[in-house]
């Protein structure tokens, strides 16, 4: 099934970048968001607890620890989301055309597979892309990535071999 147009702002890398493509490409605005949540939870339930007690005369530390980890999570989720947004031409991406240019033209050169080697069916690549293309929009229901190497990934390849 072919992958729909969408009319974006900015250019389009790729409607379903793979995990390792969208962590190498955070920026430092995606790794402040991550802190950022990671701090603020903890401090939330601290300062929830100073306004309305309710752990009269018991210790906070695993409600600070739970809260600490559920903000990285919930920190990871949306710089992941950001970076994601940025692939797909809905934020500015100029840092990234750039990027991918350069990584996807040398593998081109090299006469490697753009997107990584597979042993998948076509059939199977294709079933994968449809599963995870756009799923970063759906995190508050199932954080979903996308693993495999396959190639249908909506852009026009061959401006890498030119």
């Amino acid at each position: 099934m072919p992958v729909k147009e969408i009319q974006t702002p900015f250019p389009v890398i790729d409607t379903d970048p793979s995990f390792g493509r969208v962590v190498r490409n955070f920026r430092t605005t995606d790794y402040a968001t991550l802190a950022a949540s990671t701090a603020i939870a903890p401090a939330a339930v601290i300062g929830l607890e100073k306004f309305n007690p309710v752990a009269a005369g018991r210790s906070l530390r695993i409600p600070i620890r739970l809260s600490v980890l559920f903000g990285a999570f919930g920190g990871f989720l949306l710089a992941y989301q950001n970076s994601s947004l940025r692939f797909w031409g809905w934020k500015e991406n100029a840092i990234e055309v750039t990027k991918d240019f350069e990584e996807l033209s040398q593998l081109a050169k090299e006469g490697k597979p753009l997107y990584g080697e597979t042993n998948m069916p076509a059939h199977v690549q294709a079933a994968s892309a449809q599963n995870s293309r756009f799923a970063q929009l759906k995190f508050s229901l199932l954080p979903w990535f996308n693993f495999a190497n396959h190639n249908n990934h909506g852009v026009d390849t061959s401006k890498y071999s030119s």
